[in-house]
């Protein structure tokens, strides 16, 4: 079970709802995945005119946990401001933080994203930042009271997996709320190892969307999320720079008892 503020969730997967073909195969893709929290950027939902169809027709909200972002926004006034508008306009006082510092890497501006959790955390809002693979940065979001930290796996949108191991495990270590990995994963081994490094959630999108059958890997997804949750609860085996035989010596024949 994820237990983010209050709630518990059984899926661990938590997936976007951008680059889709068209919202039916969007919603086919998250009921194949067994998600239970999908996410929205604010920006794409009209607040305005709720009279036309909008990709929030196809996401059944009594099943499925609405998690509003602020995809888009780079500085953290504009971050603030959006959380606000979705708030206000219903969808909901949970927010994928996010404010981006580079155009090319889509990388976040560390420092504007806690100055805009700090706020938002005191507004009442429950904050998820989407931040990078920084045990300094982790720790300064969990200090000012967000829900839990999304560390980027490698860029948004590229597929290349999980990039800083090493660094994924040190934040896992150094924080006490629960870690999701967001961005990065291409294909279902990238979630495994996402999870098999203690992630206690992945989250997400193109991966699925791109993909050339986006049902199938959405399923693909489902498994491999719950498959390396189970390795990291099992515990992996220890790494030895030599062979270690796996059966048992007792009764190998040797050259001497043959004589």
């Amino acid at each position: 079970m994820l237990a983010l503020a209050g709630r518990t969730f059984r899926s661990r997967l938590i997936l976007g709802t951008g680059k889709y073909d068209d919202f039916q195969l969007m919603r086919s893709c998250h009921e194949a995945s067994g998600t239970e929290m999908v996410t929205v950027a604010v920006r794409r939902v009209d607040l305005k005119d709720r009279s036309k169809e909008s990709l929030l027709d196809y996401i059944d909200r009594k099943r499925f946990t609405l998690l509003p972002n602020t995809a888009g926004c780079y500085t953290a006034e504009d971050a603030v401001r959006t959380a606000r508008l979705g708030r206000e306009a219903g969808l909901s006082h949970w927010v994928k933080l996010e404010v981006i510092g580079d155009e090319k890497t889509l990388f976040p501006d560390t420092a504007a994203l806690v100055e805009a959790a700090r706020t938002l955390v005191r507004e009442g809002f429950v904050v998820l930042p989407y931040t990078n693979d920084d045990v300094v940065v982790a720790k300064k979001l969990e200090d000012v009271g967000v829900t839990a930290i999304m560390p980027l796996g490698a860029p948004i949108g590229s597929g290349l997996g999980i990039q800083n191991p090493a660094n994924l495990e040190l934040m896992k270590e150094a924080i006490s709320i629960p870690m999701i990995v967001d961005a990065g994963v291409g294909t279902a081994s990238d979630a495994t190892v996402a999870m098999e490094l203690g992630a206690d959630g992945v989250l997400m999108n193109t991966a699925i969307a791109e993909a050339r059958n986006p049902v199938r890997m959405a399923e693909a997804m489902k498994l491999a999320v719950e498959s390396g949750r189970l390795a990291y609860e099992a515990g992996r085996m220890p790494r030895r720079r030599y062979a270690s035989a796996s059966s048992p010596t007792e009764g190998i024949v040797s050259s001497e008892a043959r004589l």
